[in-house]
Protein backbone atom coordinates (compact mmCIF):
# COMPACT_ATOMS: atom_id res chain seq x y z
CA UNK A 1 0.00 0.00 0.00
CA UNK A 2 1.30 3.39 -0.81
CA UNK A 3 2.60 5.61 1.87
CA UNK A 4 1.25 8.90 2.48
CA UNK A 5 4.48 11.84 1.39
CA UNK A 6 5.88 8.67 0.21
CA UNK A 7 6.95 8.73 -3.86
CA UNK A 8 5.67 5.72 -5.15
CA UNK A 9 8.02 3.80 -7.94
CA UNK A 10 7.48 0.97 -9.56
CA UNK A 11 10.00 -1.01 -12.15
CA UNK A 12 9.23 -0.20 -15.35
CA UNK A 13 10.85 -0.79 -18.62
CA UNK A 14 12.45 2.04 -20.79
CA UNK A 15 11.55 0.55 -23.57
CA UNK A 16 7.58 0.76 -22.77
CA UNK A 17 8.34 4.51 -23.96
CA UNK A 18 9.32 3.67 -27.93
CA UNK A 19 7.36 0.78 -28.67
CA UNK A 20 4.11 1.26 -26.85
CA UNK A 21 3.80 5.08 -26.22
CA UNK A 22 4.93 6.91 -29.73
CA UNK A 23 3.29 4.55 -31.54
CA UNK A 24 0.32 4.79 -30.70
CA UNK A 25 0.67 8.39 -30.65
CA UNK A 26 1.76 8.32 -34.24
CA UNK A 27 -0.83 5.76 -35.71
CA UNK A 28 -3.82 7.76 -34.01
CA UNK A 29 -1.92 11.31 -35.66
CA UNK A 30 -1.62 8.96 -39.27
CA UNK A 31 -5.19 7.79 -38.59
CA UNK A 32 -7.10 11.35 -38.17
CA UNK A 33 -5.11 12.93 -41.54
CA UNK A 34 -6.87 9.71 -43.33
CA UNK A 35 -9.76 9.97 -42.09
CA UNK A 36 -9.65 14.10 -43.38
CA UNK A 37 -8.74 13.02 -46.50
CA UNK A 38 -11.16 10.45 -46.73
CA UNK A 39 -13.45 12.21 -45.26
CA UNK A 40 -13.09 15.22 -48.08
CA UNK A 41 -13.33 12.89 -51.10
CA UNK A 42 -16.35 10.94 -49.91
CA UNK A 43 -18.43 13.91 -49.13
CA UNK A 44 -20.22 15.69 -51.88
CA UNK A 45 -20.19 19.88 -51.43
CA UNK A 46 -23.51 21.02 -50.66
CA UNK A 47 -25.93 21.80 -53.24
CA UNK A 48 -26.70 25.47 -54.01
CA UNK A 49 -30.38 27.00 -53.25
CA UNK A 50 -33.05 26.02 -56.22
CA UNK A 51 -34.67 29.19 -56.21
CA UNK A 52 -34.26 32.98 -54.22
CA UNK A 53 -36.49 31.91 -52.14
CA UNK A 54 -35.18 28.82 -50.77
CA UNK A 55 -31.91 30.98 -50.87
CA UNK A 56 -33.68 33.61 -48.48
CA UNK A 57 -35.05 30.59 -45.97
CA UNK A 58 -31.58 29.52 -45.08
CA UNK A 59 -29.52 32.77 -45.44
CA UNK A 60 -32.47 34.47 -42.48
CA UNK A 61 -31.69 31.43 -40.01
CA UNK A 62 -27.85 32.54 -40.48
CA UNK A 63 -28.40 35.71 -40.83
CA UNK A 64 -29.96 35.92 -36.83
CA UNK A 65 -27.63 33.33 -35.87
CA UNK A 66 -24.55 35.76 -36.53
CA UNK A 67 -26.58 38.59 -35.45
CA UNK A 68 -26.60 36.54 -31.93
CA UNK A 69 -23.10 35.57 -32.01
CA UNK A 70 -21.15 39.04 -33.30
CA UNK A 71 -23.48 41.93 -34.42
CA UNK A 72 -24.21 43.27 -30.60
CA UNK A 73 -20.39 43.57 -29.93
CA UNK A 74 -20.24 46.54 -32.56
CA UNK A 75 -23.79 47.52 -33.15
CA UNK A 76 -26.02 50.30 -31.01
CA UNK A 77 -28.44 49.46 -28.79
CA UNK A 78 -30.89 51.13 -31.50
CA UNK A 79 -29.83 49.61 -34.20
CA UNK A 80 -29.61 46.09 -32.71
CA UNK A 81 -33.05 46.10 -32.07
CA UNK A 82 -34.31 47.28 -35.21
CA UNK A 83 -33.12 44.02 -36.61
CA UNK A 84 -34.04 41.82 -34.21
CA UNK A 85 -37.46 43.08 -34.41
CA UNK A 86 -37.29 42.63 -38.48
CA UNK A 87 -36.22 39.24 -37.88
CA UNK A 88 -38.60 38.57 -35.28
CA UNK A 89 -41.40 39.85 -36.85
CA UNK A 90 -40.52 37.47 -40.05
CA UNK A 91 -40.26 34.29 -38.29
CA UNK A 92 -43.36 34.50 -36.40
CA UNK A 93 -45.37 35.11 -39.47
CA UNK A 94 -43.57 32.99 -41.81
CA UNK A 95 -42.22 35.80 -44.51
CA UNK A 96 -38.81 34.37 -44.78
CA UNK A 97 -40.56 30.75 -45.87
CA UNK A 98 -40.27 29.93 -49.52
CA UNK A 99 -43.72 28.38 -49.11
CA UNK A 100 -45.67 30.57 -46.51
CA UNK A 101 -48.58 28.41 -47.29
CA UNK A 102 -46.68 25.40 -45.78
CA UNK A 103 -46.48 26.75 -41.98
CA UNK A 104 -47.90 24.85 -39.42
CA UNK A 105 -48.09 21.64 -41.81
CA UNK A 106 -46.07 18.31 -40.97
CA UNK A 107 -42.61 18.52 -42.83
CA UNK A 108 -42.39 16.22 -46.00
CA UNK A 109 -41.28 12.57 -45.27
CA UNK A 110 -37.25 12.20 -46.05
CA UNK A 111 -37.92 9.19 -47.30
CA UNK A 112 -39.66 11.02 -50.42
CA UNK A 113 -36.99 13.42 -51.40
CA UNK A 114 -33.80 12.62 -52.98
CA UNK A 115 -31.84 15.49 -51.55
CA UNK A 116 -33.21 14.71 -48.08
CA UNK A 117 -31.98 11.50 -48.85
CA UNK A 118 -28.63 12.06 -49.72
CA UNK A 119 -28.20 14.64 -46.88
CA UNK A 120 -28.87 11.43 -44.35
CA UNK A 121 -26.26 9.71 -47.19
CA UNK A 122 -23.41 12.16 -46.10
CA UNK A 123 -24.34 12.04 -42.46
CA UNK A 124 -24.03 8.21 -42.31
CA UNK A 125 -21.09 8.44 -44.03
CA UNK A 126 -19.27 11.13 -41.74
CA UNK A 127 -20.56 8.91 -38.81
CA UNK A 128 -18.87 5.91 -40.22
CA UNK A 129 -15.55 7.73 -40.60
CA UNK A 130 -15.68 8.45 -37.03
CA UNK A 131 -16.62 5.60 -36.21
CA UNK A 132 -14.41 2.85 -37.88
CA UNK A 133 -11.14 3.78 -37.35
CA UNK A 134 -11.74 4.20 -33.74
CA UNK A 135 -13.07 1.00 -33.01
CA UNK A 136 -9.90 -0.66 -35.52
CA UNK A 137 -7.42 1.59 -33.03
CA UNK A 138 -9.53 0.40 -29.58
CA UNK A 139 -9.18 -2.84 -30.75
CA UNK A 140 -5.30 -2.93 -31.83
CA UNK A 141 -4.42 -1.60 -28.38
CA UNK A 142 -6.83 -4.08 -26.43
CA UNK A 143 -4.91 -6.94 -28.57
CA UNK A 144 -0.98 -5.99 -28.01
CA UNK A 145 -0.82 -3.32 -25.49
CA UNK A 146 -3.67 -4.01 -23.33
CA UNK A 147 -2.00 -3.72 -19.19
CA UNK A 148 0.80 -1.57 -19.29
CA UNK A 149 1.55 1.23 -17.57
CA UNK A 150 3.81 3.51 -19.63
CA UNK A 151 4.31 6.92 -17.96
CA UNK A 152 4.04 9.08 -15.17
CA UNK A 153 2.30 12.39 -15.26
CA UNK A 154 4.61 14.84 -13.58
CA UNK A 155 2.39 16.83 -11.96
CA UNK A 156 -0.39 15.53 -8.48
CA UNK A 157 -3.78 14.95 -9.18
CA UNK A 158 -6.66 13.55 -7.17
CA UNK A 159 -8.27 10.55 -6.99
CA UNK A 160 -11.29 11.36 -9.57
CA UNK A 161 -9.19 11.28 -12.61
CA UNK A 162 -7.91 7.49 -11.08
CA UNK A 163 -10.40 5.92 -13.88
CA UNK A 164 -9.71 7.96 -16.48
CA UNK A 165 -6.09 7.57 -16.46
CA UNK A 166 -5.72 3.83 -15.43
CA UNK A 167 -7.85 1.69 -17.51
CA UNK A 168 -7.74 -1.86 -18.15
CA UNK A 169 -4.79 -1.73 -15.18
CA UNK A 170 -6.69 -0.09 -12.20
CA UNK A 171 -5.86 -0.90 -8.77
CA UNK A 172 -6.40 0.39 -5.26
CA UNK A 173 -2.79 1.23 -4.56
CA UNK A 174 -1.45 2.60 -7.76
CA UNK A 175 -0.61 6.08 -7.76
CA UNK A 176 -3.68 7.93 -9.66
CA UNK A 177 -0.81 10.03 -12.08
CA UNK A 178 0.33 6.63 -13.34
CA UNK A 179 -1.41 6.05 -17.13
CA UNK A 180 -2.08 3.22 -18.70
CA UNK A 181 -1.58 2.13 -22.45
CA UNK A 182 -6.03 2.25 -22.85
CA UNK A 183 -5.85 5.63 -21.11
CA UNK A 184 -3.30 7.36 -23.42
CA UNK A 185 -5.54 6.58 -26.35
CA UNK A 186 -8.30 8.24 -24.70
CA UNK A 187 -6.06 11.43 -23.82
CA UNK A 188 -5.09 11.24 -27.63
CA UNK A 189 -8.50 11.11 -28.62
CA UNK A 190 -8.96 14.24 -27.03
CA UNK A 191 -6.15 16.13 -26.94
CA UNK A 192 -4.60 15.84 -30.63
CA UNK A 193 -6.74 18.46 -31.54
CA UNK A 194 -4.65 21.11 -31.77
CA UNK A 195 -2.05 18.83 -33.46
CA UNK A 196 -4.64 18.42 -36.06
CA UNK A 197 -5.58 22.19 -36.66
CA UNK A 198 -1.64 22.66 -36.99
CA UNK A 199 -1.45 20.09 -39.43
CA UNK A 200 -4.70 20.14 -41.77
CA UNK A 201 -6.37 23.67 -40.45
CA UNK A 202 -8.59 24.41 -37.71
CA UNK A 203 -11.38 23.42 -40.40
CA UNK A 204 -10.38 20.12 -40.58
CA UNK A 205 -12.53 16.73 -40.75
CA UNK A 206 -10.07 14.69 -37.80
CA UNK A 207 -11.27 17.28 -35.06
CA UNK A 208 -13.20 14.70 -32.36
CA UNK A 209 -14.37 16.92 -30.65
CA UNK A 210 -15.84 19.62 -33.51
CA UNK A 211 -17.70 16.85 -35.02
CA UNK A 212 -19.30 16.22 -31.74
CA UNK A 213 -20.43 19.23 -30.73
CA UNK A 214 -21.22 20.79 -34.59
CA UNK A 215 -20.28 23.76 -35.96
CA UNK A 216 -20.96 27.01 -34.33
CA UNK A 217 -20.82 29.35 -36.72
CA UNK A 218 -22.62 27.65 -39.85
CA UNK A 219 -21.47 28.68 -43.45
CA UNK A 220 -23.46 30.40 -45.76
CA UNK A 221 -22.90 27.50 -48.41
CA UNK A 222 -24.58 24.57 -46.16
CA UNK A 223 -28.15 23.91 -45.61
CA UNK A 224 -29.03 24.30 -41.68
CA UNK A 225 -32.36 22.53 -42.55
CA UNK A 226 -31.76 18.76 -41.76
CA UNK A 227 -33.87 16.27 -43.59
CA UNK A 228 -37.69 16.42 -41.66
CA UNK A 229 -37.17 19.40 -39.80
CA UNK A 230 -39.77 21.69 -40.14
CA UNK A 231 -38.42 25.81 -40.97
CA UNK A 232 -40.87 27.35 -39.38
CA UNK A 233 -40.88 25.80 -36.09
CA UNK A 234 -36.28 26.31 -36.19
CA UNK A 235 -37.48 29.91 -37.20
CA UNK A 236 -39.86 30.04 -33.65
CA UNK A 237 -36.95 28.65 -31.43
CA UNK A 238 -34.68 30.97 -33.26
CA UNK A 239 -36.86 34.04 -32.55
CA UNK A 240 -37.40 33.60 -29.29
CA UNK A 241 -33.20 33.18 -29.04
CA UNK A 242 -33.38 36.60 -29.85
CA UNK A 243 -36.31 37.67 -27.87
CA UNK A 244 -34.04 36.75 -24.22
CA UNK A 245 -30.92 38.01 -25.94
CA UNK A 246 -29.55 40.86 -23.71
CA UNK A 247 -27.57 43.48 -26.02
CA UNK A 248 -24.20 44.29 -25.44
CA UNK A 249 -21.58 46.45 -27.12
CA UNK A 250 -17.73 46.81 -26.80
CA UNK A 251 -18.61 51.05 -27.47
CA UNK A 252 -20.48 50.93 -23.82
CA UNK A 253 -18.90 53.60 -21.55
CA UNK A 254 -15.84 54.16 -24.97
CA UNK A 255 -16.05 57.59 -23.77
CA UNK A 256 -15.35 57.49 -19.88
CA UNK A 257 -12.63 54.40 -20.32
CA UNK A 258 -10.71 56.51 -23.17
CA UNK A 259 -10.80 59.47 -20.42
CA UNK A 260 -10.04 57.49 -18.24
CA UNK A 261 -6.88 56.09 -19.88
CA UNK A 262 -5.83 59.13 -21.40
CA UNK A 263 -6.36 61.48 -18.38
CA UNK A 264 -4.29 59.41 -15.74
CA UNK A 265 -1.50 59.29 -18.17
CA UNK A 266 -0.92 63.22 -18.38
Amino acid sequence: MALQGVEQTILRDPALFYWILIPISVVMILTGMLRHYATILMNSPPKPPATLAESRERLSLFRAVNLRNHAPAVLSKEAFEMRKNYLVTGFQTGAFLKDPNSRGQPPANPMSDPAAMEGMMGMMKGNMMMMIPQTLIMSWINAFFSGFVILKLPFPLTIRFKSMLQSGVMTRDLDVRWVSSLSWYFLNLFGLQSVFGFILGSDNAANHMAQQMGPMGPAAGANPFQPGQDPHKMYLNEAENLEVFEHFSILDGIEDRVLRKYGAAQ
